[in-house]
């Protein structure tokens, strides 16, 4: 049975919530999945997986520290062991921003940290303006008239597709 680390970093929890469902979509084929966020991890020893697949959030244009620190830190065990990264943003709600090679943050991630997972994917987040507090809120809601997504404050909008993330795990599934 091969042993699988999924390790995300969330902002608003819903790359925990697409972690969560590549946890269970792993174990319904046969692997043993341990499922932790970079909050909890720095007892963590990389070289225990078979594979590892990463997923981080962005933020104003950015993955988290945490993250990047921990790829940083561990490129070389990473480097070694079959890895799938994924990242979660809004900008990948447009056709033309949710692949990997179109994705600006998603290459700039990965140039800055140095490293070039095995299997690599992008998906949309999720918009939930009542959830933001003050700052995030207003932030957001210029972002989304800049790039003009929603800015109804009311808005809860889930743009991630699920076959796509079903497809990235049985990319991951199948990785030597």
């Amino acid at each position: 049975m091969e042993k699988i680390l999924v390790l995300y970093s969330t902002t608003d929890g819903h790359t925990q919530k697409i972690s969560q469902s590549i946890k269970t979509l792993l174990s319904q084929n046969g692997c043993s999945v341990t499922m932790m966020s970079v909050d909890d991890s720095e007892a963590l020893v990389l070289e225990s997986f078979d594979k590892i697949v990463i997923g981080a959030s962005i933020r104003y244009g950015k993955h988290g520290k945490k993250i990047s620190d921990l790829i940083v830190k561990n490129k070389q065990v990473l480097n070694e062991i079959p890895t799938a990264f994924f990242s979660v943003n809004l900008v990948a709600r447009k056709p033309e921003k949710c692949d990997p090679e179109t994705n600006p943050y998603f290459f700039k991630f990965l140039k800055q940290v140095g490293w070039q997972p095995n299997i690599q994917a992008v998906f949309a987040g999720k918009i939930d303006y009542k959830k933001y507090g003050f700052w995030d809120r207003k932030m957001i809601r210029f972002i989304m008239y800049l790039t003009k997504g929603p800015v109804n404050l009311d808005a809860v909008i889930e743009y991630t597709d699920w076959k796509q993330v079903d497809a990235f795990v049985s990319s991951v599934v199948e990785m030597k």
